[in-house]
């Protein structure tokens, strides 16, 4: 990649770079149709881009050419490579870009686009804050999650890589900018990714930049020893090769070239001096298989003494970024140190392109256990992707799982947060403090006024804005309104609650375990008692765990089942049903019963027969056969007159309860209850309705059959929050 890199630099200063010779330098096997794209983003480069130059003094042309030549070489596809010719046409002449757009590819646009907004990671890597290592981590967390496309985060790499071939010219506080940025955010990425080849030259180029001085001490005294240390690499291959040959192993055996950054890390890490190190003079050795990996380091083992503690089997414990190969270190001829690696050709190129591999297409810190396996995940799927049907198949696949669980948001202090998926602005503001959700009045998302209940997406700049006298709403709680989806937040709330004037919540406990009892027709219920049935054994806290939600109305209906239900001999008989003569009486019709019921004599239903109920003007029930022709024109018309309704078989014990409903009457009351009935599928087995002359009052009694008490007391409060209706209550014996 390198020495394309400086070819491609000689043309360009020569003015002999055209497109036919830079597709015969980076895609000399490439078809028509792979030539086609790239030539017409070649065209709108040159449109878009004109003679502009950037601050480098390069054109941008050159550096949208350099950045493509840095993909080519990644092996990325011609997607990316058209891309790379075109990501910085948005910005340099928009109106241009906006002109000649849709001549570019759609694969590509969407990377394009990506990258635009990938300039949000600079900004927010400058912003201020105590914590650089944790804000680097989150920007590259962010960087990822952002990209629609993993290429996008590719030929971002590239761009910067060529940032610092290019940062020579610029001015000294730029410099420094450029190159902590690289270190920071884009060296450790590539290592995550595995694409070590552009890892090692950032690392190099930003500690040349940062660090000048030890940089020079370093290069130094690897070039004093250049010439002998070449001499002995050469001497060394030789004796490798031949041992190799004897032991019939196909081998390819080369010197390994030094890294300055990592020589220099490894010194401050090792405590070592220079001549300490045993990787100055490096072999790598490439193999067809695993089997021949092991038979060599038998060889060299064998050739040469090996050095304790320095072997490493990479193989059988792959790096946590994909790397395989084995390492070990042995005296060599003269005494010298030498460490030799051993990889098949397969490893090597996953360890010099990582996922970009695949797409024909150490740091140290603490580390997020997800995030990594996140980042493993990525590489099996990356992986997975060489044998998707089609590429958009497999962008799918990265866009629906990579990350779904997390979403990156950004403060207006440029700090970047992680909140769980689906989280709303109430929720980021909980997590900034609980005193800035508990004061929320308001929130702006990327600068316009949003509602509280807006689901965050990635990249999101999230503002809070709160008032000294606001305070919590109860509705906030309620998981149907919206308002927050983190545990974290609800859990904030509640303790707001709970600290809040305890008299208060007393208060509405005792109304709200007064309405409950009404609604059960319970009375002189020994509250004692009952508080010590739950967690709260004090009168006074279960009242006030009432008051605040900790226990809700249907707990209370549990905690009073025996006091509620009658025993299997207390049971009315004249509640028993009774077949009807006219065999009616064998279906149970969900949410109406045996009521008023009888059997169609146009189809004959029969036990046994699919059966639905139809509701008639003035007749109750007509139960039909579900393939009856008089239901078909029914279905049309009348469906919403439609009940469900099956045999009678047998089935776990019901309870017989009698429920008092008093509404103001309306049409469609009945109509409304009947629904509520038929979606808990409960079965009503008796009913008695009554409307007084003067106050318009419905009084019904509905004979329900429950499994239990919570069942009944989620009915009746569906019931209650119907229009008109007053009050339910279970009736008195």
């Amino acid at each position: 990649m390198v020495s394309v890199t400086d070819d491609l630099s000689e043309l360009f200063a020569s003015g002999e770079l055209t497109l036919d010779r830079w597709m015969e330098m980076i895609l000399p096997q490439a078809s028509a149709d792979e030539r086609r794209p790239v030539t017409v983003a070649w065209e709108l480069a040159q449109v878009s881009y004109g003679t502009t130059c950037r601050a480098s003094g390069e054109s941008y042309f050159e550096h949208a050419v350099s950045v493509a030549t840095i993909l080519a070489g990644l092996k990325l596809d011609v997607h990316t490579l058209v891309a790379g010719l075109l990501h910085d046409a948005p910005t340099v002449s928009p109106r241009v870009w906006h002109a000649q757009r849709e001549r570019c590819d759609a694969e590509a646009l969407v990377m394009i686009d990506g990258v635009s907004r990938m300039d949000l990671i600079s900004e927010l890597h400058e912003s201020p804050g105590n914590d650089r290592e944790g804000q680097s981590e989150a920007l590259r967390k962010l960087l990822l999650a952002m990209a629609q496309d993993i290429r996008v985060v590719f030929i971002k790499l590239a761009e910067r890589l060529h940032d610092l071939r290019t940062l020579k010219t610029l001015p000294e506080p730029v410099r420094q900018r450029v190159a902590r940025e690289a270190a920071d955010i884009y060296a450790p990425l590539a290592n995550r990714l595995g694409i070590w080849q552009v890892k090692w030259e950032m690392e190099d180029l930003s500690f040349r930049y940062r660090e000048p001085e030890t940089y020079k001490r370093v290069a130094r005294l690897l070039r004093e020893k250049r010439q002998d240390r070449e001499r002995y690499i050469q001497t060394i291959t030789g004796e490798l090769k031949a041992a190799l040959e004897s032991a019939g192993i196909d081998a390819e055996v080369h010197g390994r070239p030094k890294h300055i950054y990592s020589i220099w890390k490894k010194m401050q890490r090792k405590g070592l001096g220079f001549h300490e190190l045993f990787d100055l003079r490096a072999l790598r050795v490439l193999v067809q298989d695993v089997a021949a990996c092991y038979a060599t380091l038998g060889v060299v083992h064998s050739l040469w003494k090996h050095i304790p503690k320095e072997f490493d089997d990479y193989i059988a414990t792959p790096k946590e970024n994909d790397y395989q190969s084995l390492h070990t270190a042995v005296i060599g001829p003269e005494g010298k140190t030498v460490e030799v690696q051993i990889r098949t050709h397969e490893m090597h190129e996953q360890s010099e392109l990582g996922v970009a591999a695949h797409w024909r297409y150490k740091e140290g810190g603490a580390r997020d256990a997800r995030f990594e396996q996140r980042i493993t995940w990525l590489r099996q799927l990356l992986e997975s992707g060489r044998d998707e049907s089609a590429p958009e198949d497999f962008i799918d696949r990265f866009k629906a799982e990579v990350f779904e669980d997390r979403v990156y948001v950004i403060s207006p202090r440029g700090d970047v947060m992680d909140l769980p998926r689906g989280a709303t602005p109430l929720d980021f503001a909980y997590y900034v403090h609980s005193d800035v959700g508990h004061r929320c009045r308001g929130a702006k998302v990327n600068g316009r006024m949003v509602p509280l209940t807006t689901t965050l997406k990635n990249g999101d700049q999230v503002e809070i804005l709160t008032a000294r006298n606001s305070v919590p709403g109860r509705d906030w709680l309620n998981p149907a309104r919206g308002y927050v989806t983190t545990s974290r937040a609800r859990s904030r709330i509640r303790t707001w609650f709970r600290q809040q004037d305890h008299e208060k919540n007393v208060a509405a406990g005792r109304q709200e375990l007064d309405r409950e009892l009404h609604r059960l027709g319970l009375r002189d219920i020994n509250l004692e008692k009952l508080a010590q049935r739950t967690r709260f054994p004090q009168t006074e806290e279960f009242l006030a765990a009432l008051g605040r939600g900790d226990i809700t109305g249907g707990q209370i209906a549990g905690l009073l089942r025996d006091q509620v239900l009658p025993r299997d001999e207390e049971q009315p008989r004249s509640l028993e049903r009774q077949a009807t003569s006219d065999g009616s009486g064998d279906v149970s019709i969900y949410g109406v019963g045996n009521v008023l019921t009888r059997l169609g004599r146009c189809c004959q239903p029969a036990p046994g027969d699919p059966v639905i109920g139809f509701i008639t003007r003035g007749q109750g029930v007509t139960i039909h056969r579900q393939d009856c022709p008089n239901l078909r024109k029914a279905l049309e018309t009348d469906s919403h007159r439609l009940v469900e309704v099956s045999w009678r078989a047998g089935s776990e014990k019901k309870y017989p309860v009698d429920i008092q409903v008093d509404a103001y009457d309306r049409q469609g009351l009945l109509r409304d209850i009947t629904a509520i009935l038929t979606n808990e599928k409960l079965n009503v087995v008796g009913v008695n309705t009554s409307t007084g002359r003067d106050d318009h009052m419905a009084r019904m009694t509905l004979t329900v059959e429950i499994n239990d008490v919570e069942q009944m007391s989620r009915l009746m409060e569906r019931i209650a929050g119907l229009r008109n209706v007053v009050d339910v209550r279970r009736a008195a014996s």
